[in-house]
């Protein structure tokens, strides 16, 4: 019945009071002053964090969601290969132990809102989800659009979030180190608008992808006001190599390798996966993960070290040569290798062993099948460059952490100032654990409204 009143005037407060009761006129008066306190908060950027930002913020506050494209979640909608990774299954272990940067800092933020919520969240708007080889968790559909399909039906559902699109954010209004709103240009008419706020979320993600939108403008205004912006460089990027090796093997996948990363004599990355030979390089998620650890290229150089038979031993793939060349005798040295590696690969294996290609299987010394171990144990290559931001999946660096509060990602700079998401110095291999940060990051914000 309640529900039902309606209220225009105190005396008709009076009148509705004395027939149903003081507390039915308490209960009224609380929603009035609740809608009259009711915050208001700008949410920039309807990306990941940004979509789950305004969602659970608009729980309990009018939420504007703002978006200089013209549609939500176009960055998403090319992750995964257009599958969406959406996060990793793995326990909070493997979660920490994927973080690269700052992986501390996620500490509370990830156990309030963990892998295991993100799928139930996404699970409950329509959206089922699947646990594929490492964890990563796809949506059953394999098409991201079916992800960024129920962050749209909770926006659309919830009448706290209005979503403006096409409209971009100039200026975020600081004064006395209290954000007080933002100057927006919307796109139909150019002109500018003030819009006043209790607190502003900038979700904006990093610079790579900037035809997606990810332009860096949150670090211009975090840097406005007084927070330090990390050394932005491109991570999870494919590397550039000029070997003529990687060329001729352009398109060949390779599974269950080990990639190990050498600058030196120091072992800097050693991992199992996938990787990819490239036009330019090697890519693939191997690669990516290894990407994040490389430092200034000027002053290093890096090795790529890939063991192409992780499971053998070197004396357990000796004897596996030495069966498959007694099966294939008369073979000359490319065909022996038919059994033991990918087409594309035994005509760069042989010219880089160096033998005559004409030669028999059976004519092959043992020190030559040595020599093939070594180079099927370690095959090497120099890494000339890393790929740029332009092709980066995520950007490393970014607002630091040390002024930001990890429990409910506030700026320790301004009132009413928060960060979600690529924004933040911190990032993690691939694998679906940076849309994690992203999803638990605005989850932290939200929940402390």
């Amino acid at each position: 019945m309640i529900r039902y009143l309606k209220v225009t005037s105190d005396i008709d407060i009076e009148r509705q009071s004395s027939s149903i009761g003081v507390s039915v006129s308490l209960y009224i008066c609380i929603q009035i002053f609740g809608d009259i306190m009711a915050k208001k908060i700008v949410v920039i950027g309807a990306g990941a964090a940004g979509m789950m930002a305004a969602i659970t913020a608009g729980k309990t506050a009018d939420v504007l969601l703002i978006e200089k494209n013209d549609r939500v979640g176009k960055k998403l909608f090319i992750t995964g290969k257009g599958r969406c990774n959406v996060t990793n299954a793995g326990d909070a272990d493997v979660f920490f132990n994927s973080v690269v940067t700052n992986s501390k800092f996620m500490y509370s933020s990830f156990y309030s809102f963990d892998n295991n919520m993100v799928m139930d969240f996404l699970e409950k708007a329509s959206c089922p989800l699947k646990v594929e080889r490492g964890g990563r968790v796809f949506p059953v559909s394999d098409h991201s659009s079916d992800v960024i399909g129920a962050f749209k039906m909770l926006i659309n559902r919830n009448h706290n979030i209005k979503l403006l699109t096409d409209s971009k954010v100039l200026q975020i209004k600081c004064e006395d180190g209290q954000v007080t709103g933002v100057v927006i240009q919307e796109k139909e008419n150019k002109k500018n608008r003030e819009i006043d706020c209790d607190a502003v979320i900038v979700a904006t993600g990093g610079m790579s992808y900037p035809l997606t939108g990810s332009t860096g403008d949150g670090y211009k205004w975090a840097e406005k006001c007084g927070h330090t912006i990390k050394e932005l460089s491109p991570s999870l990027v494919p590397f550039e190599i000029e070997e003529k090796c990687c060329r001729d093997m352009m398109g060949l996948s390779l599974k269950n390798v080990d990639l190990h990363i050498k600058c030196g004599k120091k072992k800097i990355f050693d991992e199992q996966g996938e990787m990819l030979f490239t036009h330019f390089g090697i890519s693939g998620p191997l690669t990516l993960s290894a990407s994040s650890h490389l430092g200034d290229m000027k002053k290093h150089r890096y090795i790529a070290e890939i063991d192409l038979k992780p499971a053998l031993s070197e004396e357990q793939l000796y004897d596996r040569i030495t069966r498959d060349f007694a099966l294939l005798a008369n073979h000359a040295a490319q065909g022996a290798l038919v059994k033991l590696l990918p087409s594309s690969m035994q005509p760069v294996m042989v010219a880089r062993w160096g033998i005559d290609p004409a030669t028999k299987a059976n004519q092959i010394t043992r020190e030559q099948k040595r020599e093939l171990v070594q180079l099927i144990k370690h095959w090497r290559v120099s890494i000339d460059a890393r790929g740029d931001l332009a092709h980066a999946v995520i950007t490393s660096g970014g607002v630091s952490v040390r002024e930001v509060d990890p429990k409910t990602m506030q700026s320790k700079k301004a009132q009413g100032l928060y960060f979600a998401g690529e924004v933040l110095d911190v990032d993690a291999y691939t694998g679906g654990y940076n849309l994690q940060i992203a999803f638990c990051t605005a989850q932290a914000f939200a929940n402390h409204l």
